[in-house]
């Protein structure tokens, strides 16, 4: 006996059992059937025409009509077997995708890992959420033999896997860069030239870098283009834009940046941030910075960590909890 012969009996007798007695295990016997099928490869037309040849055989006096509605189910399966198939196979292709992606997002989650570095004289707090499973944002730390914190926080202009793989290689360059991390202006002209050589030309990246001394408590920066954070003194309860200009990465490879420096006092803050904290929109436009500072001062009494965290939840929720880009907010506070 052939397979088709067999194909056909197995589907006449489930047919048969069904019709006489309507139970659930028939039923079973038809989702079998199905599965086994689909495993065979055998197309949906085929089934109707099995069907039809089927019912055909057990009434043999079933009249014309009926026969010949079963050629419109097959050519309504026929596009529906296409369809399907061609849903399958993309359905198939998204899930490896995103498999993919998720393991990228994970690679990149710990190359890009930093530990905020525990300093007596200092408090300080650090959040980055991407928007998307992988970040177009950078913050890293690094806690030097002298005792400074050297901080670089990072934005590429753009968004998805590339700006992602982008991020990657900034922190690598500056990694390479040890000898020059005393003068932030240095190791912004030196990424300058590695993202010009190796990023593409419509992806730039915007960085704010600084060094704080604890010894003298001087906070020492250079900005490529980067979204201005602020100053808090704590003696006048002011909020100031940290002050500074520069090139975003990428455009030119000759361009200079320039060095800046601010001594904070006790309980004075550095805020830094990438441009999705200030691009948060509500329903009345995108928040003004005014609002943000007084966002930070009423939760002044928190620690650093505590207020980054409620300042993201805050914002998060003023967005109908969808963030339209990746948040980064770091707050540097200087102790009694």
């Amino acid at each position: 006996m052939s397979f088709e012969t067999k194909i056909e009996e197995k589907y006449k007798d489930i047919v048969k059992r069904y019709l006489k007695n309507r139970d659930e295990q028939a039923l079973y016997l038809g989702q079998k059937f199905s599965r086994n099928a689909i495993e065979q490869t055998i197309p949906p037309e085929e089934i109707i025409g099995l069907h039809k040849k089927t019912i055909h055989e057990i009434y043999p006096d079933i009249s014309e009509e009926v026969l010949n509605s079963f050629d419109i189910l097959l050519e309504v399966m026929m596009g529906y077997g296409l369809a399907y198939q061609e849903h399958q196979s993309l359905r198939s292709q998204q899930q490896e995708l995103k498999s993919e992606i998720d393991i990228a997002a994970n690679v990149q989650q710990t190359l890009l890992e930093t530990d905020i570095p525990e300093v007596e004289s200092l408090d300080i707090g650090a959040i980055s959420v991407p928007a998307k499973q992988m970040s177009g944002d950078y913050y890293h730390f690094v806690l030097d033999d002298d005792n400074r914190v050297n901080i670089a926080i990072a934005d590429v202009i753009g968004k998805g896997i590339p700006a992602a793989l982008c991020m990657s290689m900034i922190k690598y360059a500056m990694d390479s860069l040890p000898e020059s991390r005393n003068t932030p202006s240095f190791v912004l002209e030196n990424l300058n030239r590695v993202v010009e050589q190796n990023v593409d030309i419509n992806m730039f990246v915007t960085m704010l870098y600084g060094i704080y001394d604890t010894s003298t408590n001087v906070f020492s920066y250079g900005t490529a283009g980067h979204e201005p954070g602020f100053f808090y003194d704590a003696q006048t309860n002011q909020f100031q834009d940290i002050p500074g200009r520069g090139l975003v990465l990428g455009i030119n490879r000759s361009t200079k940046y320039t060095s800046y420096s601010k001594e904070l006092k006790p309980n004075d803050m550095i805020v830094l941030l990438s441009d999705g904290v200030t691009e948060c929109r509500t329903d009345e436009g995108f928040i003004e910075r005014k609002m943000l500072a007084g966002l930070i001062e009423k939760k002044l009494h928190l620690s650093s960590q505590q207020i980054v965290e409620e300042i993201y939840r805050e914002l998060e929720r003023l967005q109908d909890f969808q963030l339209r880009d990746d948040f980064t907010l770091i707050i540097i506070k200087r102790n009694v």
